[in-house]
């Protein structure tokens, strides 16, 4: 369920959906009654889980006004699972009065992007890794189930390395104990990437890059990793192929099993 509310604090380089959000805070009792209108639309029998993404952050209290949590947790209540996103500085006490109201599991879905220590330092995400670790050991330490978000073709990272960077933050994330990692294709559209990309600082990733960064890591990694697709026919590739290679990226996302390739003569 996509919830309109008030536009995150953080203004990192690689984001869009400010464009989604509202100019000032929200105002108490519409997420709710967004959400309450959003699930009655929904046919039996309910999916067993519920993700929530506000395009902010769950736990800063502009985004999410404290009285209105309650009745969310209750909307929510005939989920097994409910994901909600926070930037890893606002995880903390609230996190675990929203996961004390819930009847079922609570986990929350943490951008890490890259590990990439130019990258990192450049995205104005203000984060490190210390805060990214601090958030997820909280989480751990209390039971919260994580989730996070891995970019592929990070601005400042060299198209040659993009995927091996990837990788290597799925690594990371895995190691601090998340137990699904999505890959996010970096998309254009923003204005401040189309102006990184006349300055040779960001290149955009290819269908290619995503369809191999997934298989490498459906092949070898712990966690459950799964290929973003929103916007999927953006990136550039075959056109001969590409239906038959987001095909192929969608079974690998549903089975977590690389499947098997796709032969084309003209990208070959």
């Amino acid at each position: 369920m996509f919830l309109a509310g008030a536009e995150c604090p953080f203004t990192c380089s690689f984001c869009d959906l400010w464009r989604w959000t509202l100019d000032g805070p929200t105002p108490p009792g519409a997420l709710p009654a967004q959400l309450e209108q959003a699930l009655g639309t929904l046919a039996l029998p309910l999916p067993d889980r519920l993700k929530l993404y506000n395009a902010s952050n769950f736990f800063d209290r502009r985004a999410v006004p404290g009285e209105d949590v309650p009745r969310i947790a209750e909307l929510a209540s005939p989920f097994a699972t409910v994901t909600v996103e926070s930037h890893a500085n606002t995880v903390g006490p609230l996190t675990l009065e929203l996961a004390a109201l819930l009847t079922g599991r609570l986990e929350v879905a943490v951008g890490l992007e890259t590990v990439h220590p130019l990258a990192a330092a450049q995205l104005n995400k203000k984060l490190d890794l210390d805060r990214f670790d601090r958030a997820a050991a909280f989480l751990a330490e209390h039971d919260v189930d994580m989730r996070v978000f891995v970019l592929l073709g990070a601005p400042y990272v060299p198209a040659e390395e993009s995927i091996e960077w990837t990788l290597r933050t799925v690594d990371y994330a895995a190691g601090h104990g998340a137990s699904r990692i999505a890959l996010i294709p970096v998309r254009g559209g923003n204005g401040e990437l189309e102006r990184l990309q006349a300055l040779g600082d960001f290149v955009p990733p290819t269908l290619a890059q995503l369809e191999t960064a997934l298989e490498r890591c459906v092949a070898t990694r712990p966690a459950v990793v799964s290929a973003d697709l929103w916007d999927v026919a953006r990136l550039s590739g075959c056109e001969a192929c590409r239906s038959e290679r987001v095909a192929r990226l969608g079974r690998m996302n549903r089975s977590g099993q690389t499947q098997p390739p796709i032969s084309c003569s003209l990208c070959a």
